[in-house]
């Protein structure tokens, strides 16, 4: 049937889309499991589909359109070629891709194949119309691709369903997906993907139906697919959050009598698990177990360690903890512990977070930038300038610039201790590391040298400020070094005084 037949039986076929909203992008639940990752299709165009207000006469321009462009007798590249690069590039025609699909259907010499059908299902999904992908699964269900009329069923049909199933799952449309999934099932050969079983008890699990991510595991085991890491990772991540730690245990070990080897993400789950539990031994003890089997501590496995030996109260064990990791190696190189830091600067134990800093920076697990500043910091306030001055040298070697903040209270405490010639000295060394001074840091040193009584070498500070323009005249400059001279004056008196 032609469709300028079907235009006249029907006028309004054409132009009865409805104009779907804009796809939203659910935001992933960080404390699940990621399902495994589907077998990507073939990169697609994400249609915009925006509503146009029907003029009249329209589906007649739409027809003109079509069949100056795909005229009967085509095939399924014919079709294809034409939605990808005519129809989706048209401002008032993209949006009836689905039309046109189903109008091609009706064509007598016309039969849809996999391509069409995958191009047409991740269009759809993508822009959320699941109203016509549960139409478009339906139709392939009943008229299979071409590829299907021997004894094996099409090779892309599970994909398609894949990314369909994906495509439910994500917006919470689980009845659609498993309706899906049950369809798909009747048309390929064998059972499932176990792939394809991890999207829907994800979905399940997502969406707080963990009794129905039971029952598909159940039925999984019954098909005698067999469960892979990612499977068992979603439902023990789903067992501790429906307060189940020991059952999450059970599955764990069912899953090594299975022969499915734990990764790192299993592991984290039940690390935060026992934390949870405020069994923070058994916890500790199922990373050193990790060590043992030889899976690669993450930069997350450290943070759910030392943070949660750090909230339990035990931030002496976290210290240990990190110093025995790096000692075995295995410290994730970039590990930022920050938060530990900070916590020991604000419990004034300066010197045992000192301690951490040396022991692991000479192991090479360097700390963050913010982790010196903050430790530096922390020694400021605690009187303890000598160690933060040392601290600050070692920062600038490695080139870890600080904040002027940081920087001027540090210099503010060494010229306070009359060492203000170490201040200078350090100033200079941060400046060759990219440190720019500002108008304190110079008046800091310069109120330094002029209580030392040191006019020379504050002189040279001075100058230095009115050659950068930090010194907005003459007399502001004259004024310092006025205060320079006599303070020379005043500390040779003193020192007269002194010596009589």
């Amino acid at each position: 049937m032609g469709f300028k037949k079907i235009l006249k039986r029907n006028p309004k076929t054409l132009l009865s889309s409805k104009t779907p909203q804009t796809p939203q992008s659910p935001i992933p639940d960080p404390s699940l499991p990621l399902p495994p990752p589907s077998d990507s299709l073939t990169p697609l165009p994400i249609l915009t589909l925006s509503h146009h207000t029907h003029k009249p006469n329209h589906h007649d321009h739409l027809l003109r359109f079509l069949m100056a462009h795909l005229k009967p007798p085509f095939n399924p590249t014919h079709l294809l070629q034409f939605l990808k690069s005519k129809l989706h590039r048209h401002p008032a025609f993209t949006h009836y891709d689905f039309h046109v699909f189903n109008w091609a259907s009706t064509v007598d010499s016309f039969r849809h194949d996999h391509s069409t059908f995958e191009w047409m299902a991740r269009t759809l999904a993508i822009t959320d119309r699941f109203d016509d992908l549960g139409s478009l699964l339906r139709f392939m269900a009943s008229n299979p691709c071409p590829c299907s009329d021997g004894i094996f069923s099409c090779p892309r049909i599970e994909p398609i369903f894949r990314f369909s199933i994906n495509a439910y799952s994500r917006v919470g449309k689980l009845n659609d997906a498993a309706v899906a999934f049950e369809c798909m099932r009747k048309m390929i050969d064998g059972s499932p993907n176990v792939a394809l079983y991890n999207i829907l008890i994800h979905g399940y699990v997502k969406c707080g139906e963990h009794h129905n991510g039971l029952k598909l595991y159940d039925k999984m085991l019954k098909d005698r697919v067999k469960p892979d890491v990612y499977t068992f990772n979603i439902l023990i991540s789903s067992y501790c959050r429906n307060s189940q730690f020991g059952l999450a245990l059970e599955l764990f070990k069912e899953m090594r009598e299975k022969g499915c080897c734990p990764n790192v993400v299993s592991f984290n789950t039940l690390i935060r698990g026992f934390f949870r539990e405020r069994k923070f031994d058994e916890g500790v003890a199922m990373a050193y177990e990790m060590i043992e089997l030889g899976c690669e501590f993450s930069r997350v496995t450290c943070e759910i360690l030392v943070d949660g030996l750090r909230r339990g109260g035990r931030v002496l064990e976290a210290c240990e903890l990190l110093s025995d990791l790096s000692r075995k190696g295995v410290l994730p190189h970039g590990y930022d512990y920050f938060g530990l830091m900070e916590e020991l600067c604000e419990k004034g134990n300066t010197s045992k977070a000192l301690g951490v800093v040396d022991e692991l920076w000479g192991k090479g697990d360097a700390p963050s930038l913010i982790s010196c500043t903050t430790l530096v910091e922390g020694l400021r306030r605690s009187g303890k300038i000598d160690e933060g001055f040392t601290l600050m040298e070692r920062m600038l070697r490695e080139s870890m610039v600080p904040d002027s903040v940081t920087f001027n209270c540090l210099l503010q405490g060494l010229c306070d201790m009359g060492r203000t010639v170490d201040a200078n000295r350090l100033r200079l060394l941060a400046s060759s590391k990219g440190f720019e001074p500002d108008e304190t840091t110079y008046s800091i040193l310069v109120s330094g040298y002029t209580r030392e009584g040191k006019r020379k070498e504050g002189a040279v500070v001075v100058d230095e400020m009115l050659d950068i323009g930090f010194l907005p005249d003459l007399a502001a400059y004259n004024r310092l070094m006025d205060g320079l001279a006599n303070s020379s004056s005043w500390v040779r008196h003193q020192a007269n005084v002194i010596g009589n």
